[in-house]
């Protein structure tokens, strides 16, 4: 999966452009032919979309509860401090100003512009919009008034069930359904939208990021891992109780917190909702940081029986990279040197510089290095390097899968013959299964892997034993609409892709198996599905592979944390002479959990005797 910061500085750069020519990310309807002396509970309605929207407003009244000086959004919320009794209708609103505001928070004012519906991310990106009041002419009618007690939001408040089925007559859309916010989750936090909420006592479920952001939960019981995070286990278990945190203050006073940390004490300010994660409670107060010590996890040492093999998502590691040493750490003190480590988003020589380079040679020697200087063994490597610019990921990276493996404890299995465009094949030697090349990939011009890595195959003996082990790093999720997306459910369109991939692994798998039933047969790497997904089906098959994460209990199965959500990214699947004998394995959380994670991604484990 592509970096989270490189997606979202993309994206960012959208947004700006969008906030600026916000015309074009507009919801216009037609409404009201009379629009004078309304109420912000009016302008906001009890749909997603105003009644208002397109039509010019007059003197409409409220407290300046927050301020935004910074970003291309620039404007102020305001509340109405008499709110009617429906409990659909929001009493905030955002006015956006497009330069620092004047208002200040407290004063009382009358505003007089444009209602506007702003789709943040744009219309294309299935996002809700925001009821906004544009091209504002702002009138403080006093000063140091009381801003309006802010709406209590928490585990009783916030409705179990997620979010109502879209209108199929409008393509899935939610905009027109009206709001039942003591139904649903995703109506409740609409129907307080632009309003001032607060949140007590909350426990930390995504770290802190570099855009001075983190999530929280109102619900502590809801899906919680063992180690404090909220797990993602299904597509309609989506965790309701999950609110992103941005603040409206200076971003050094931001507070730095792993999952398991709580802000103690009240965080308090607007409900906004952004292009990244939905809804978000912009603080203008937030609670004490409190340290729940979460600690960096370690795997066992593999006995001198047991073949350990993982997988681990670097994260476009190349030469110019500075966390060599800490990938070399966590590989030989929290992986315990594995046996074969199959490596995901390793980059040529130069990395990003495009210039038609595509060996990986110095960033392979180096990481090696860095992981003999941290106590570990000298291992050996394997992988084909791809056509320049053909494998998706960075542009100029080259991004590939390769094989690190200890020649002390395993040996890798060379035959000639492997290339970027050649499909390696399957046959029978002496009576076994082997494969035409090693390493090879698996079917390269299949338009499975267009734009994308191909999967990398090798052939290694352990105690006279042959493991057949299949790296794969298959299609991102870009492109996927989000949780809180105006169709519901949401649009998975990457997963077409990720599907035509697991047919391939699947069908090379079986092309072993048909040889060799029992062979040894390991398909490995970032899925960027998770277990309970199509693409896990499919490339499960019928018994061919089983994705070993599923022997964890629970609340012990991510390897990722989004939004929030704790989720498998990362997969390891087994073969049935793996599954069906002896095994163990482990996610080894060192990265997903932590603000200062040197990849986004978490290692994985297994342990066997073949």
């Amino acid at each position: 999966m592509p970096s989270k910061s490189s997606a979202r500085l993309a994206a960012l750069t959208v947004a700006a452009v969008c906030s600026a020519a916000a015309v074009t990310q507009m919801i216009v309807l037609p409404a009201p032919a009379h629009a004078d002396s309304v109420r912000i509970h009016d302008i906001q309605g009890t749909t997603r979309i105003s009644p208002y929207a397109g039509q010019k407003v007059s003197d409409v009244a409220g407290i300046v509860t927050g301020v935004r000086t910074y970003g291309a959004s620039k404007g102020f919320w305001m509340q109405d401090p008499h709110p009617d009794a429906d409990p659909a209708t929001s009493e905030g609103v955002f006015v956006f100003t497009g330069s620092a505001p004047k208002a200040a928070v407290g004063d009382s004012v009358t505003v007089t512009g444009t209602v506007s519906e702003y789709v943040p991310g744009g219309t294309s990106s299935g996002n809700q919009s925001i009821t906004e009041i544009t091209k504002p002419a702002v009138t403080v009618v006093s000063s140091g008034n009381a801003v309006p007690a802010p709406v209590v939001v928490d585990a009783k408040s916030v409705p179990a069930a997620y979010t109502p089925a879209g209108d199929s007559a409008a393509n899935g859309s939610i905009d027109a359904l009206p709001l039942r916010p003591k139904r649903y989750a995703l109506d409740y936090y609409e129907s307080l939208e632009g309003m001032n909420v607060q949140v007590k006592d909350v426990r930390v479920v995504t770290a802190s990021d570099p855009y001075t952001e983190l999530w929280v939960t109102v619900k502590p019981h809801e899906n919680a891992s063992r180690r404090g995070g909220t797990v993602y286990g299904s597509y309609t278990s989506q965790n309701t109780g999950r609110l992103q945190i941005q603040s409206l203050g200076a971003t050094a006073d931001f507070p730095v917190a792993d999952v398991g940390d709580t802000l103690r004490g009240t965080t308090a300010g607007p409900l906004d909702y952004t292009q990244y994660g939905g809804y978000t409670l912009v603080a203008n107060r937030i609670g004490a940081l409190e340290s729940g010590g979460l600690r960096r996890a370690s795997t066992r040492k593999q006995s001198r029986d047991e073949l350990a093999v993982a997988t681990y998502n670097v994260e476009n590691l190349d030469p110019s990279d500075t966390t060599f040493a800490a990938h070399a750490a966590a590989i030989v003190n929290n992986l315990r040197s594995p046996d074969i480590v199959s490596l995901e988003e390793i980059q040529d020589d130069n990395g990003a510089t495009d210039d038609g380079t595509v060996t990986a040679g110095v960033t392979m020697a180096k990481l090696i290095d860095a992981i003999v200087a941290a106590g570990g063994p000298r291992y050996e490597w394997r992988s084909i390097d791809p056509v320049n610019d053909q494998d998706g990921g960075e542009p100029g990276g080259n991004i590939r899968q390769a094989f690190l493996f200890n020649p002390a404890r395993v040996s890798f299995t060379d035959r000639p013959g492997g290339g970027s465009t050649t499909a390696v094949g399957v046959t029978r030697v002496h009576g076994r299964v082997a494969l035409t090349s090693s390493p090879g990939r698996v079917d390269p011009a299949s338009e499975a892997w267009k734009s994308s890595r191909k999967p990398l195959a090798g052939e290694f003996v352990f105690h006279g034993r042959t493991v057949f082990v299949i790296a794969n790093h298959f299609a991102s999720k870009g492109g996927d609409q989000g949780l809180t997306a105006k169709y519901q459910p949401p649009v998975r369109s990457s997963e077409t892709q990720r599907h035509l991939q697991a047919t391939e692994v699947n069908s090379f798998v079986k092309d072993i198996l048909k040889v060799q039933r029992d062979a040894d047969v390991i398909a490995l790497g970032d899925i960027n599905d998770f277990e309970f997904s199509g693409t896990a089906r499919i490339l499960e098959g019928r018994g061919e592979l089983w994705s070993a994460i599923k022997s964890l209990p629970r609340n012990e199965r991510y390897t990722y944390d989004y939004q929030g959500n704790a989720q498998v990214l990362d997969q390891i699947l087994v073969s049935p002479s793996i599954r069906h004998g002896r095994f163990a394995y482990d996610s080894v959380h060192i990265n997903s959990e932590f603000h200062d994670q040197i990849s986004d991604h978490d290692p994985q484990v297994l342990r066997f005797r073949p």
